[in-house]
């Protein structure tokens, strides 16, 4: 059986003079991504391998959100190919994860998470709000043939405020 966790970035700012690329978290964002982390804590959520865009508001999130889960010491890679706002080369990026590999853990973007959580998932998602979590379970075995799954869970921060 096969988890994937679909996490969206948190609320970015777009007070700075920087690109779409190098945008940070905005104060709210990272409030947000620390209930998200928490919420998940208690949850007992765990990845063995998390991707994660290369953007800068994904790498925030994700750090926020693994220092709540003490996740540090997890396989972590970053992927400019996350930095996607359709879906396919996350799903790509989905597909080629290692068959030893369980749990993974995605942090990215929309429309791309949406996109995938409605293609993957038995949910129908309008939106994944900013650091909005999916996690979808697979009865396959392996990444490269996963096709519609169960979503199992969505949360989202304005549940937790």
């Amino acid at each position: 059986m096969k988890k994937l966790i679909l996490i969206r970035h948190a609320k970015s700012s777009w007070k700075f003079d920087v690109t779409d690329h190098q945008r940070p978290l905005k104060k709210r964002g990272k409030n947000d991504a620390k209930l998200i982390g928490k919420r998940l804590r208690k949850l007992g959520i765990t990845a063995d391998k998390i991707i994660c865009s290369d953007a800068k508001r994904t790498q925030m999130t994700a750090s926020i959100i693994l220092d709540e889960l003490e996740m540090k010491n997890t396989d972590f890679s970053l992927d400019h190919a996350l930095y996607d706002f359709e879906g396919t080369h996350v799903f790509e990026s989905i597909r080629a994860t290692n068959v030893e590999i369980d749990t993974l853990m995605v942090f990215g973007h929309n429309y791309a998470l949406t996109a995938l959580a409605n293609t993957l998932g038995d949910q129908v998602i309008d939106n994944i709000p900013t650091a909005g979590v999916v996690i979808i379970e697979f009865a396959n075995k392996r990444w490269s043939s996963i096709s519609v799954g169960k979503t199992s869970l969505t949360l989202f921060p304005k549940e937790l405020r």
